[in-house]
């Protein structure tokens, strides 16, 4: 297994809501950072920073010694990844290349594969924690790949989060995020017809809510969405057009393992309800909205 040096130089591919905060926090750990985004105007900010804005993955990966891909689903990590413009041009022997992405099963094991055939170390490694954390280094990273892989580019890991947890061979990290994402989505979806029903049936808001998210219902993702869903503040921490992929995936493994995930697809009409509506831009807080104007 081919070494690291001391502090390697980085490419991260994809500046939205999640890679913007991430590639920040390697910039502040002074890693040498090039960057890559489809919209180049989200990535000003980086380059006046001191990062390195290049053209394309390919040339965002050039020379780099570690590769990380933030982007929104399959088919837009496959454009950064494949392709005569994509970075896996310029893996090598001993390139770390790191999917942080929410992707399928399928797609990080066909990634691994091609990444493998060039030489390279491949880590799937999505993450837990939306744009706050993200921003505050506060993530934490479900690792699937190598431990000794992992142990070479925690230092990375560490700059952008607070764990990096192995959870077994590649794909494991994307299996259990979609999991963790399914999961979410049918608090979410639950809870926006919980407070519809709040709503229409003339309780107090406010001490209906505290009944609920003080008690067994109360997560820490239904106490933090309820609040947005009542002010209610639908700014991007979690983009809702994403759950309905996330959903969507989720279903399509659970398939592949023979299984119905009932409640997945309750939660997926809800959440498709309000892409149709026009919240697909907005925090997945506005999964309520349609609800409200029934």
């Amino acid at each position: 297994m081919t070494s690291l040096p001391s502090s390697p130089r980085i490419a991260f591919l994809g500046l939205g809501i999640m890679g913007s905060g991430m590639a920040r926090r390697l910039l502040d750990a002074k890693f040498t950072l090039s960057v890559y985004n489809r919209n180049a105007d989200k990535a000003a900010s980086l380059g006046a920073a001191g990062a390195h804005v290049a053209p394309s993955p390919r040339d965002a990966a050039t020379g780099a010694e570690v590769i990380i891909s933030m982007v929104a689903d399959d088919e837009a990590a496959r454009a950064v990844w494949f392709g005569d413009k994509g970075a896996l041009n310029s893996v090598s022997a001993g390139t770390v290349c790191i999917e942080c992405s929410t992707v399928s099963v399928s797609w990080v094991r066909e990634l691994a594969a091609a990444v493998t055939a060039r030489g390279g170390e491949f880590l799937d490694a999505p993450v837990t924690g939306s744009r706050l954390q993200a921003a505050a280094g506060e993530l934490n990273f479900l690792v699937g790949g190598s431990p000794a892989v992992l142990e070479k580019v925690r230092a990375i890991f560490s700059a952008m989060g607070k764990s990096a947890s192995s959870l077994g061979p590649v794909g494991s990290g994307a299996l259990i995020k979609l999991i963790n994402n399914f999961l979410c989505g049918v608090q979410v979806a639950a809870l926006a017809e919980a407070l519809s029903m709040i709503e229409r049936g003339g309780l107090d808001r406010t001490k209906a809510l505290e009944v609920l998210t003080g008690g067994a219902p109360g997560s820490p993702l239904v106490k933090t969405v309820a609040n947005r869903m009542t002010l209610p503040d639908y700014t991007p921490n979690f983009l809702l057009r994403l759950m309905v992929k996330d959903l969507t995936y989720a279903r399509q493994e659970a398939k592949g393992q023979s299984l119905h995930l009932a409640t997945a697809s309750a939660a997926l009409e809800v959440f498709d309800s309000a892409v149709r509506n026009g919240h697909g831009e907005k925090d997945i807080a506005a999964v309520i909205e349609p609800l409200r104007s029934r």
